[in-house]
Parts: C-alpha cells; sequence; structure tokens
C-alpha cells in the first residue's frame, strides 16, 4: 500500500512537470491536478515516515514489539487506526490544508532503556517531516523542475514545516509532549495523561476556528521555512495550485 501512495504521488509530480505535453488538454488543469496528486498522496508518504521514524527508534532504543506488530515496514494498514492515521489526515488536509498529524503505532515504553530513549522517540517522527521537508527544499533548488512542479513540490516541504512545528508543541497528545513526558512529575504526567484525548483536538478547532491561531501557525511555519531553504514564492502557487476549488 505505501508504494502504491508513493506511485500516485510520483505520477502526480510527473503530470505537473509535462503538463504541457499531453494534447487535447488544458495544460493548466493538468498541472493543478498533478499538483494535488502529488501533494495528497505525498502527505501520505510524509505520514509513513513519520510513524516509522518513531517506530525505528523505539526498536533501537529496545522496543522489539514495533517489529512483530510490522511497524518498521511502512505498510499503513499495520497501524493502530489506520482510518484516523492516514485517512482522515488526508481528508483534513485536502479540505482545509491543515497537516494534521496521526497518532499511529503503539510503542511499548516500558521496554525501552531510558528516559532519553523515550524522548528520541518521541522527536523521531517530528524531525522526519524537517529532514523530509529540507530534502524536498535541496530538489528544487539544485535541479530547478517546471515552474508547476517546483511550485508542488515546495508546497509539500512546506506542510512538512508545519507538521513538525505542529507536532514539537510540548502539549498532551503531542510528540512535543512525549519528548518532556519522561522528565516530568508523577502529577504531571497524570495531568497529561487526561488531558491527551482532548487537547490536541481543542489545539486543531483553535488552528481552524481562530483566525489569530491559524495566522501564527503559518508564519512560524514560513519563517521556519524560508529559514532553512524554502522558496516562499513557489509554495504560495503550490497552495493556491492544490487548493484549485478556492
Amino acid at each position: 500500500m505505501f508504494l502504491g501512495i508513493l506511485a500516485v504521488a510520483i505520477g502526480g509530480g510527473v503530470l505537473a512537470a509535462f503538463s504541457d505535453a499531453f494534447p487535447y488538454s488544458n495544460p493548466d488543469v493538468m498541472a493543478k491536478a498533478g499538483i494535488f496528486l502529488m501533494v495528497l498522496a505525498g502527505w501520505g508518504v510524509s505520514l509513513c515516515l513519520h510513524e516509522f521514524g518513531h517506530a525505528f527508534v523505539a526498536y533501537r532504543g529496545g522496543d522489539r514489539e514495533v517489529y512483530f506488530k510490522g511497524y518498521l515496514t511502512l505498510d499503513p494498514r499495520k497501524y493502530t487506526d489506520p482510518v484516523f492515521s492516514l485517512i482522515f489526515p488526508l481528508l483534513i488536509l485536502a479540505v482545509g490544508g491543515i497537516p494534521l498529524p496521526g497518532g499511529a503505532v503503539f510503542i511499548n515504553h516500558h521496554s525501552l532503556r531510558n528516559k532519553r530513549t523515550e524522548s528520541m522517540v518521541s522527536l523521531a517522527g517530528p524531525f522526519f517531516n524537517l529532514l523530509l521537508g529540507i530534502l524536498l527544499m535541496i530538489v528544487v533548488s539544485l535541479l530547478q523542475p517546471t515552474f508547476w512542479l517546483a511550485s508542488g513540490l515546495s508546497y509539500l516541504a512546506l506542510l512538512q514545516i508545519f507538521a513538525f512545528v505542529l507536532n514539537i508543541l510540548p502539549i498532551p497528545g503531542l510528540d512535543g509532549w512525549g519528548a518532556i513526558e519522561p522528565w516530568l512529575s508523577p502529577e504531571a504526567q497524570r495531568f497529561g495523561a487526561k488531558a491527551r484525548p482532548w487537547a490536541p483536538l481543542i489545539l486543531f478547532v483553535a488552528i481552524f476556528a481562530i483566525p489569530q491561531v491559524g495566522h501564527a501557525f503559518q508564519e512560524v511555519s514560513y519563517n521556519l521555512y524560508e529559514l532553512v531553504g524554502g522558496d516562499g514564492v513557489f509554495a504560495a502557487f503550490g497552495d493556491l495550485a492544490f487548493r484549485f476549488w478556492e
């Protein structure tokens, strides 16, 4: 299934890159369709890589159960909840342009070696997003692809940076909290356990419903995106092409 999602992303990129090569078709329409497919499927690929990052570091840190559960295969069908871990984030991205995380793998924290390993397991997923975003920026900078392909890749890179910023927040239920949780007092850990089911939901509603909150996240993400070498103009055109119905 992972290879199928990757194939769709590559196919969308080819369509965006060579949109003017298709006879009897509108190049702009073909390019936007390609960008939509590439970004949507590319986000699916990054979700798989994000969860693989958690599982891989957990495996190296002592949790052998992740292997037997299939978390090291990149197959999203092995996730604890494929609907909320893959399908739901893809729908939210398509409708609202917000790259939501999708907690997909169960880590046996009791089998991890120490607190430092627990923190590294939590941070591995967001840093996979950051690494993928930087790699996409490097591709755009070095290979200088066609305008539409560069726009789609840049927007996908921006989504990775947004996901990194969002996940790194120290809020129960997000990876940022998981990184600091082992070092907190038992009282704080109990509070986090109680808040974990609803704290991310409140945050996501705030991003959608409160313009100031959504704007703050976008501004921080854009600043980090440009700081590490992203092209804001390409990303803006990629955003417009992805949400072509607007």
